[in-house]
């Protein structure tokens, strides 16, 4: 089965018929391009995807990735992530394998087709001459043998006329000769003219055109191959990483199965554990005796002294156990006491100042007397930003139940711990850094490094007391979880409603804080009753205080009381709320701490604009 022998006079078809392959070839070639385009776009879609429901650094959902069932969540994205990697291998590899090769083989393709069509137009074009020749020699001999005819007729006229002389018939005989000779050299040069062609014509129809015929088929059948192994590779790229998908999906399942559902409600109830036990029975209260009560005054009120009677609010808090008031962060307010901050040096008071700032005065009122007083106040606003930003949580974080108290110190403790470790690490590194310029003068100059190892000698110094502190506190709280009394369980009924110290901060703090806005006559204000989810709305959506300036420390100051902020002398930190007369400045370090220093302890630069753009935020929000 020959194409040159079966098919020697299909030249045309044969040529529309190899053009055909070559479209089917890059039709090929398109369509898997426009998978890997697809292969391309589903992984990326796949990363987006985990990278959307990735836990975001430094959040509260870092905290929720210690479950199980979340580990295997973030398992199963990290999985993803790596199914992804697959099918970007599938279309690497196809792109390779198939896409790229083939691009390659259809331009030699078209090459070697247009070489091999072109010999075959020649040899058509050649045949085509040599019957060409064969008809221009036969119609010449023709020609010759129709004159030597004439002539002939001619002669044998002139030769029966006996009017005609001698000379006019030998001049018709010559010419009849001529004729015949000339006639007689056509039918030698046709004759040998249609051996030619009949060669020629043989060597193109059993040589040539099969030899070209032949070489195009060959090359079809290449082309036909080459196609047929790129679907195999096509097939094999996909069966390649099945085994690595199947990895990933045994890790999801396995991830799965290493859901602990008793080692989760472990962690929740480590996570929410306050230490307390269960409030004890209520006594029985006999209103028959006759007793001096106001109408706010309840077992709370009494518990402080004796611990033995439950809350009463009027008939919205009748029957309910503090445990379950909503309003849990007004007791902070109620029972947290406020310690009045300790006077600043002498040298550099700021009391001494006109309008200097003044410790607040202590006093010592019935609980149901302060509650009233909340009850009742106008709240501040700007009180509740400095909760956002949790200036006003204690650092001892006193505002815990004793076990999570516990864990945050000891947490902090470690922290600490990791950043004396670094710190020492670096001194170390400088110390044999400056050892070496002692030995090698040449290498650098050792006296350049002796400031930076003077700061990390401080530093170091710095958070040693730093954890001597919480570890003081935390020894504190230590010793103090064993004893298991009467007071302490009658405070664990009332503990869900003082987790936060943001009321505190908010109405008594406020009153004796370094701002010196909220006052006794404040208080007197017209009576206004604050609506729990009022309180929850301004609490959560204020936004912290704009930045209007910087300060640089004159003198260190150690802001031991609630609101205040200890600082070093020298150090630089922003100014957020400048003096409004009262002899104090709210400053920030960080988004984390901030608080009050008295205003003659820092120096202030304020930036005008931001200053500007904070008064007017200032005119909106009253």
């Amino acid at each position: 089965m020959s194409w040159g022998t079966e098919l020697w006079d299909q030249f045309d078809n044969l040529e529309k018929h190899t053009q055909w392959g070559i479209d089917v070839l890059e039709k090929y070639i398109k369509f898997v391009k426009e998978r890997t385009e697809i292969e391309l776009s589903y992984a990326k879609q796949l990363r987006n995807l985990s990278k959307k429901y990735q836990p975001k650094k430094n959040s509260k959902e870092e905290e929720e990735y210690r479950y199980t069932s979340a580990r295997a969540f973030l398992a199963t994205l990290n999985e993803m992530n790596d199914y992804a990697g697959q099918h970007e291998v599938i279309s690497e590899n196809m792109t390779s394998l198939i896409t790229g090769e083939l691009t390659r083989y259809v331009q030699e393709l078209k090459q070697e087709r247009k070489s091999h069509f072109h010999d075959g137009r020649k040899a058509q074009q050649h045949i085509e001459t040599c019957w060409k020749q064969l008809e221009a020699s036969k119609r010449r001999f023709e020609r010759d043998c129709k004159e030597a005819d004439r002539a002939q007729q001619y002669f044998e006229k002139m030769d029966a006329d006996i009017n005609v002389t001698k000379a006019d018939v030998e001049k018709a005989r010559q010419q009849a000769q001529l004729r015949h000779q000339m006639a007689e050299d056509s039918k030698a040069e046709y004759s040998s003219t249609l051996q030619k062609f009949n060669s020629e014509q043989h060597d193109h129809y059993y040589t040539h055109i099969p030899n070209i015929f032949q070489k195009i088929q060959e090359m079809e059948e290449r082309r036909i191959v080459r196609i047929g192994e790129s679907m195999k590779t096509f097939a094999e790229v996909d069966r390649q990483v099945i085994p690595i998908i199947g990895k990933c999906l045994d890790e999801i399942t396995k991830a799965a199965e290493s859901i602990d559902h008793k080692n989760d409600s472990q962690l929740v109830i480590e996570a929410f554990k306050s230490g307390f036990e269960p409030p004890g029975d209520v006594d029985f209260e006999d209103f028959t005796q006759p007793m001096k009560r106001t109408i706010s005054e309840s077992s709370l009120s009494n518990s402080r002294g004796d611990g033995k009677s439950e809350p009463k609010f009027g008939s919205k808090s009748k029957g309910k156990l503090w445990p379950f008031i909503k309003k849990n962060k007004l007791m902070s307010l109620l029972t947290s006491p406020h310690q009045p901050p300790p006077p600043p040096p002498a040298s550099a008071s700021p009391s001494a100042v006109p309008n200097g700032p003044q410790s607040p005065k202590q006093q010592k009122e019935p609980l149901s007397h302060r509650f009233n007083e909340f009850m009742t106040s106008k709240p501040k606003i700007h009180c509740f930003r400095s909760l956002k930003r949790g200036g006003a949580g204690p650092e001892d974080f006193s505002n815990l139940p004793p076990e999570q108290r516990r864990k945050k110190l000891q947490q902090k403790v470690d922290e600490l711990n990791k950043d004396i470790q670094k710190e020492m690490d670096q001194r170390d590194a400088l110390t044999k850094m400056k050892d070496v310029y002692i030995k090698n003068p040449q290498m650098g100059d050792a006296a350049s490094v002796d400031q930076r190892l003077a700061e990390l000698g401080q530093n170091i110094e710095k958070l040693r007391l730093e954890v001597q502190k919480f570890e003081g506190w935390l020894a504190e709280v230590e010793g103090r979880l064993p004893p298991r009394n009467e007071q302490a369980r009658r405070q664990s009924g009332l503990y869900e409603a003082q987790n936060t110290s943001a009321v505190n901060s908010c109405a008594q703090d406020r009153e004796s804080s370094p701002d010196g806005s909220y006052t006794e006559e404040q208080s007197q204000e017209t009576e206004m009753k604050v609506p729990a989810t009022d309180f929850d709305d301004e609490f959560d959506d204020e936004e912290p205080l704009p930045t209007i300036g910087t300060c640089k420390a004159l003198y260190t100051f150690e802001g031991q009381n609630e609101g205040t902020i200890s600082v070093a002398e020298g150090e630089m930190l922003y100014v957020i709320e400048e003096d409004k007369g009262d002899g104090w400045t709210r400053i920030r370090r960080n988004e984390d701490e901030e608080g009050y220093v008295p205003t003659s302890y820092v120096e202030v630069y304020l930036d005008k604009n931001a200053k500007d753009e904070y008064k007017s935020l200032q005119k909106i929000s009253e």
